[in-house]
């Protein structure tokens, strides 16, 4: 009997061969493509053929199509190995639709991927130790599996959520000598029997405190994803990476936030292509699009958006592989200043709209419409599509496309498209306030304008003065957040989250941490400060990417519990300070905590990230490589 490990029981093992007959045809060389061309050209066409390409048809124009494509389908959906998440389950698909359009259009579509992690999957787990680090080494392995087909006339980026696309466009943006595309990979849709996938993150705090059964947190956890693939239902990072794209000029118009899997979507990576074969054509490399002009347009319409906070580390990437200067927190003030929140989706609220109803009520061009006729945009900004901003927002008023999905979201939803998306008279208060004090001497933020209005005076202030309760881990802090014993969080408390940041643990998200404050009773009347970052759905009086960290000598990693803090936030002067209040010469002359270190369980690979990014910038710098400045510094 066969070991069932080492040896097979069936006899079909032995039916081999060690020869085959080669593809039929010929390449269709020339004598100077075989005098003057790298052997690597030459044998590149026998690979093709050996995979399978008609050899008469190679020689035309090849397209490289990069993916984070996750997990193994059947062709009819079902699973064969799962991904890790929704958002790169289906992105193998808009590849198809584009790869079809290449070919018949007599290019040669070649396809490489790297996949990306969930971050809702890694809150609360050592996985978020990884979280951050992997975008900047998929960014690498991107722009190096793009270098690596030399003969690639274009480039095309397919890609969904929270890390991967900012990856991906670091990646093309860092080759823009190319042409090159960005195809987002949109969004689930809402489910008709479960919570969103917002509020669903927090049923074991809510089952901890009895505020839902067992039964109903299985059901409603399982029915959470409306469809199989895309990003989640919300404004968090990965939408709002699809709007910062689209407001690049990196994609279509109206291509952020399209349903996974949906006609509109497929369609989207077909004109794609023909978008990118058209650059091609008239020589247009990526790096034209990419301007600071387009940087400007980015961080408008991420404060009209009311976009995640991680964008503050995201865009400034982007730029810093495209070669423009970094935006800095003087360029995020100025814009969030002069730009209102025009959006009403979720995690914003009032209403709290799924991103695909913000796709149906005319999504990143509709926003831009309302800024365009404000003046907040620079409209000569060239896209993808080969017309400016302004020319494709021309198109746009008036085009059949935008009465029709408008008045699909009327009609599915009973919606009004003007509830989505408000004119500036009718604005909420802008995104983001960065906070300044004495215990945040480089600054924190804080995206303003998802804090309860009900927290509020009359004037749009934020006034929080409590007790600080001092956590050097998440785990710490999300067993007090769930604990109904004797170390339970108290109302009135500032809970600090210290030695989170890049040094100390990669610089999680702590969404565990602000999911329930949001949906869980226990977080009334609390605040949070940390060093570490928050997921792009995270909403209330939370404080973050405090600077310096605590691990880096930030005051932070100086508090103890009791200290008085006091925290004051105008959102509508977008200014405010995060204060210790006590006897400030002796609470700076203290040593840090005892208990704050480094979390013994950070890989090697994230603790070298964090030194690579800390003598580049930092966090306020995008958490990129500076290759100049560290080989200074080495």
């Amino acid at each position: 009997m066969p070991h069932p490990i080492l040896d097979s029981s069936s006899a079909d093992i032995f039916t081999i061969r060690t020869t085959a007959s080669g593809p039929t045809g010929a390449l269709p060389f020339t004598g100077s493509f075989l005098q003057d061309s790298p052997s690597g050209d030459v044998f590149g066409w026998t690979q093709d053929a050996g995979m399978g390409w008609d050899p008469s048809e190679l020689g035309s124009p090849e397209f490289l199509m990069l993916s984070t494509s996750g997990g193994i389908r059947n062709p009819d959906g079902t699973p064969v190995a799962l991904g890790l998440h929704t958002g790169h389950w289906e992105v193998s698909l808009l590849m198809e639709e584009a790869a079809g359009v290449f070919k018949a259009n007599g290019a040669v579509p070649f396809a490489v991927f790297c996949s990306d992690p969930c971050d809702g999957r890694s809150q609360g787990t050592t996985g978020m130790f990884d979280s951050l680090a992997y975008r900047n080494d998929a960014a690498t392995v991107l722009r190096r599996l793009t270098r690596s087909l030399p003969t690639a006339r274009g480039m095309m980026g397919v890609a969904t959520c929270d890390k991967g696309l900012p990856a991906m466009m670091m990646a093309l943006a860092g080759n823009g000598h190319l042409p090159g595309i960005l195809v987002p990979g949109g969004v689930t849709l809402l489910s008709e029997e479960g919570e969103d996938l917002a509020k669903v993150q927090s049923v074991g705090a809510r089952f901890a405190h009895s505020e839902i059964d067992l039964q109903t947190a299985s059901e409603t956890a399982c029915r959470s994803c409306g469809s199989p693939g895309g990003g989640c239902q919300f404004l968090g990072t990965a939408a709002t990476t699809q709007v910062v794209a689209e407001a690049l000029g990196m994609t279509l118009p109206h291509a952020a936030l399209a349903p996974s899997g949906s006609n509109a979507w497929r369609d989207m990576a077909r004109r794609s292509a023909l978008a990118l074969m058209e650059m091609t054509r008239n020589g247009i490399p990526l790096s034209s699009i990419l301007t600071e002009a387009s940087l400007h347009n980015a961080l408008v319409l991420h404060a009209a958006f009311g976009g995640s906070t991680n964008l503050i580390l995201h865009i400034p990437a982007i730029a810093h592989a495209a070669g423009l200067p970094r935006p800095n927190v003087d360029d995020w003030q100025r814009i969030n200043r002069k730009v209102p929140r025009l959006v009403d989706a979720l995690p914003n609220g009032p209403h709290g709209y799924a991103t695909v109803q913000v796709f149906l009520a005319g999504g990143v061009p509709e926003v831009m419409l309302h800024l365009r006729d404000h003046g907040l945009l620079e409209l000569d900004a060239p896209t993808v599509s080969g017309q400016t901003i302004g020319e494709n927002l021309a198109w746009w008023e008036q085009s059949e496309r935008r009465r029709l999905f408008r008045d699909k979201l009327t009609a599915l939803d009973g919606i009004d498209p003007h509830d989505v998306i408000r004119p500036p008279e009718d604005a909420f208060p802008s995104t983001v306030t960065f906070i300044q004090g004495n215990l945040v001497p480089d600054g924190a933020v804080v995206k303003s304008t998802a804090i309860d209005p009900d927290l509020l005076d009359d004037e749009g202030i934020f006034l929080h003065e409590g007790p600080a309760r001092v956590f050097v881990s998440e785990e710490a802090a999300i067993a007090a957040l769930k604990s109904t014993g004797d170390d339970r969080v108290q109302e009135g408390e500032v809970l600090v989250l210290a030695g989170l940041g890049p040094l100390g643990a990669g610089m999680p998200e702590t969404y565990q941490v602000t999911s329930t404050l949001r949906y869980a009773s226990v977080g009334k009347n609390l605040a949070v400060l940390t060093d570490a970052r928050f997921s792009g759905v995270s909403t209330g009086p939370c404080l973050g990417h405090a600077s310096p960290e605590a691990l880096a000598g930030g005051p932070l990693g100086k508090l103890r519990d009791g200290d008085p803090i006091r925290i004051h936030i105008d959102t509508r002067k977008l200014v405010g300070t995060a204060e210790f209040v006590g006897d400030l010469e002796k609470f700076l002359d203290r040593p840090i905590h005892p208990d704050l270190a480094p979390d013994p369980r950070l890989p090697d690979d994230t603790r070298l990230w964090a030194a690579l990014q800390n003598a580049s910038g930092g966090s306020w710098g995008g958490c990129v490589y500076d290759v100049d400045e560290i080989i200074k510094r080495l």
